[in-house]
């Protein structure tokens, strides 16, 4: 059943909603020793602020989806942006590592509002190919968040402290709440026509083409999760790099999901989203056998490495919008309800991924092999879930 779309929405204001839930999750990253010696903690009790962090953007979008769905996108978003503003602050005064975990994990929750929510709005106000063409725009509005933040994060902390971050961000969630009361008009469903939850995940779920396209769609673009946890002891244990190139490097690969949502966002109207979904993933896919097989032989360079994840996040971000398009555009009634699962299960399988990377006592053969089969699992998945939704996706 096709449903009237809304006024497409400023996409400048989408991606920056979007990006302040990731942004506060990797800017934080190089202030963890000077937390850890501030508070008088181990490095284990100051990475538990990644973890919860972690935790919080996994719950919180099987949560903003649903409600956004009965009560509109507008207030809910202007409620996840207070959150996020004032966690924030809470973080800023944080007087011990215990306060700190908790308004992290409140900061999560506020900030994976813009995460679901963004991707709900554009499909409210487009369909079809000028749907997957804004979310790969906005993709890569968004992806300056992960290349640039930790580099602002770590002359923030030599220069200021780790609590001017948090200042920072706090700042930004105001910016963000301000913006959408005054700029964001409501393109959601109306409460008399929404369905419950459970309900919502329910029919989400049943459906063998939207599990198809959020697992390959996840199995594409978060597998990435593995190397990046991996490529410290990559770089610097096994290949002798010094750390400080170690940012560099993990930049480098955003730069490939930036040009690959580029050549997606100029192709999309030109050929099926299908046929490009496949091909971005086959390209990763290709990448991940390479790298493999140059660490299966002990070919493994710096240069060889920084290529082959470089080709492989070129792949993905032609794959990451078309799938997310195409799992959204299923039912659009529950973009909101898609959009967060989508999004949860794109969590769990970069998850699973980080924590199957740290396996055996080889992490750059390790990691081959797990980049590799994310990849063919992705294949399977979206031609499984291009069978079982033919002809069911509304134009």
């Amino acid at each position: 059943m096709n449903l009237a779309l809304a006024k497409p929405s400023p996409l400048w204001l989408l991606a920056l909603i979007t990006l302040n839930g990731t942004l506060a999750m990797h800017i934080f990253v190089p202030a963890l020793p000077a937390v850890a010696r501030d508070l008088h903690a181990s490095a284990a009790e100051a990475q538990m602020t990644l973890s919860v962090y972690v935790v919080g953007l996994s719950l919180g979008q099987l949560t903003y989806g649903p409600i956004s769905d009965h009560f509109g996108r507008r207030p809910v978003l202007m409620f996840g942006m207070a959150l996020y503003a004032a966690a924030s602050v809470a973080a800023l005064f944080a007087p011990t590592m215990g306060a700190l975990v908790v308004a992290r994990l409140l900061q999560a929750l506020g900030g994976c509002s813009g995460l679901v929510l963004g991707r709900a709005i554009v499909r409210d106000g487009a369909a079809g190919d000028t749907a997957a063409r804004r979310l790969s725009l906005m993709n890569l509005m968004t992806m300056a968040g992960p290349g640039l933040s930790p580099m602002i994060g770590a002359a923030m902390v030599e220069a200021t402290g780790w609590r001017s971050i948090f200042a920072l961000v706090s700042l930004l969630g105001l910016a963000g709440f301000v913006l959408v009361w005054r700029l964001l008009p409501e393109t959601g469903a109306k409460p008399d026509k929404a369905a419950g939850v459970l309900g919502n995940y329910a029919r989400l779920l049943k459906s063998r083409a939207f599990v198809g396209y959020s697992i390959g769609g996840g199995c594409a673009t978060t597998s990435m999760y593995a190397f990046i946890a991996a490529a410290p002891f990559i770089f610097v244990d096994q290949l002798h790099r010094p750390a400080s190139e170690v940012g560099v490097y993990l930049a480098i690969n955003i730069v490939g999901i930036w040009f690959g949502s580029l050549t997606a966002s100029r192709v999309i109207g030109r050929f099926p989203m299908s046929r490009l979904m496949v091909l971005g993933n086959l390209i990763s896919c290709v990448s991940a056998a390479i790298f493999l097989g140059l660490a299966a032989s002990g070919a493994l360079s710096a240069t060889s490495a920084v290529a082959t994840m470089l080709a492989m996040c070129f792949g993905g971000g032609i794959a990451s919008p078309t799938a997310l398009a195409q799992a959204l555009s299923l039912n659009p009634g529950i973009a909101g309800s898609a959009s967060g699962l989508y999004g949860f299960v794109q969590m769990i399988v970069g998850a699973i991924c980080t924590a199957c990377a740290g396996i055996g006592g080889d992490p750059s053969f390790t990691v081959g092999v797990v980049l590799l089969s994310a990849g063919v699992v992705a294949q399977v998945c979206f031609w499984l879930a291009q069978r079982r939704g033919a002809g069911s996706a509304p134009a």
